[in-house]
């Protein structure tokens, strides 16, 4: 028969396996394919997505390890992340800060150690202006390009969504054609999307390294080791609000 000393030491085991389930369960569930969870209070948190115009169903609450909003500056995200080291390479054409007139413009080069490279493109921006799909500037130069969607799984759980472009150009000078490989989305502060509180267009070019699978998974490994989890917007506004 139970007695009470056995009743209150099950009672006290039981209390010690929820306290530790409170604790680790969070940290497992993405280790086991779940959704990690979203709160207002986690710090650096955007919404993203494929679009700056309109909401689209890859729009993505993501927690960040830096700042990608217009309320600080973008030359504060970390020159180097992983195996990545970067150098600021200012934007030299002047017509086409003129032409976007973007608050905050940063592109930087960044190698890793096995010599490979990433342009790391931010343009910041309260209207429309700053922005624009990539494919037009390609086409308008005479690449040839193929385009698609791609996502990248984050470390903490959860993932985002990106464009791709995969363009080729035969310069006359160039025994074979030139390669870019172009991935990119959009940032906002919160949910609202709203242009005045500013946009972020967060692009990553390169050559290909391998196949275009290869390449975009290069793409991918850099992006988580800025973009930590990732989950749906409407539970951030849930959570906000409970």
């Amino acid at each position: 028969m139970l007695n009470r000393s056995t009743l209150t030491a099950g009672a006290v085991a039981l209390l010690l396996l929820m306290g530790l389930a409170a604790v680790y369960l969070p940290q497992l569930l993405p280790a086991w394919g779940g959704t990690p969870t979203l709160v207002a209070s986690d710090e650096l948190t955007y919404i993203t997505d494929l679009d700056f115009w309109q909401r689209t169903p890859r729009e993505r609450a993501v927690v960040a390890a830096a700042h990608f909003d217009l309320q600080h500056d973008l030359n504060n995200v970390p020159l180097t992340v992983g195996d990545w080291r970067g150098v600021n390479e200012p934007e030299t054409n002047q017509e086409v800060l003129i032409l976007l007139e973007p608050e905050q413009y940063i592109q930087r080069l960044y190698t890793d150690s096995a010599g490979r490279y990433l342009w790391l493109s931010m343009v910041g921006g309260r209207s429309s202006q700053p922005f624009h799909a990539p494919d037009i500037c390609y086409d308008a130069d005479g690449w040839q390009y193929e385009l698609g969607s791609h996502a990248t799984r984050l470390d903490e759980g959860g993932e985002i969504y990106g464009l791709w472009l995969y363009g080729k150009k035969q310069f006359p000078d160039q025994v074979a054609p030139t390669e870019h490989v172009v991935y990119y989305f959009y940032l906002f502060p919160d949910a609202q999307r709203n242009q005045a509180d500013g946009i972020v267009l967060f692009k990553l070019t390169s050559a290909r390294y391998g196949t275009l699978e290869e390449t975009l998974a290069l793409h991918e490994e850099f992006v988580r080791t800025l973009f930590r989890k990732a989950g749906d917007p409407a539970e951030l506004a849930h959570n906000a609000g409970a």
